[in-house]
Order: structure tokens, then C-alpha cells, then sequence
């Protein structure tokens, strides 16, 4: 081996563990979806209800209800019911500075 023992349970006991990876990975692939990071850039600015989502853009309402579902799953976003609609809104100010973070480091 080429690195030396130190420096070797120095990297050891700095990754987390498989569950904290796991988990990392299932949130950074929300980001790999174009769909998604458009309704995530609209639910950055304002709650949507599927069909304002839906119209804004451009997208129908069947795959913006199931993006919305994955986005659910994953504790993305979060729902409120105001009689028969339901708006959605982001879960947490972290996931836009994901985003932000992102746009950053591409460099726009």
C-alpha cells in the first residue's frame, strides 16, 4: 500500500457511514432530473398547486403530480391541503442552497 497507516484511519474514520452514504446518494439523484429541478427552482420562489406547476411549465399534470411524489419520498418538498387543493412548498432552505450551491459551482 502506498499511503501510510495514519493517513489511512485518518480517511477511515472521516467517511461516514454506508447508511449516510446511501442516504446522500438518494438526495443528490433528485438533482438529476431536469423536471425536477424546474419545479424545485419554482417551489424555491412559491407554493404551487399541481396545476399552477402543470401550466407554468409546461409540463401536464400527470408527471408533475408523480415528480411531486418522488419529491415527497425523498423530504424535498411538503404538502398543505386548503380545501380540495393541495400546495406544495419546499421541505427545508437546504435544498435551495443546494441548488444555488450548484449553480455556483458550475460557474452561471
Amino acid at each position: 500500500m502506498l499511503i501510510d497507516k495514519r493517513l489511512q484511519n485518518h480517511i477511515i474514520n472521516f467517511m461516514p457511514p454506508e447508511n449516510v452514504i446511501e442516504g446522500l446518494a438518494d438526495f443528490f439523484s433528485v438533482f438529476a432530473d431536469i423536471t425536477r429541478i424546474k419545479m424545485i427552482s419554482v417551489l424555491a420562489i412559491a407554493e404551487m398547486c399541481v396545476s399552477d406547476l402543470s401550466s407554468l411549465l409546461k409540463i401536464n399534470q400527470t408527471t408533475i403530480s408523480h415528480q411531486l411524489r418522488n419529491l415527497r419520498k425523498s423530504g424535498i418538498v411538503r404538502s398543505r391541503r386548503q380545501g380540495r387543493v393541495v400546495f406544495y412548498s419546499l421541505a427545508s432552505d437546504c435544498v435551495n442552497e443546494v441548488m444555488l450551491s450548484g449553480v455556483e459551482h458550475l460557474g452561471y
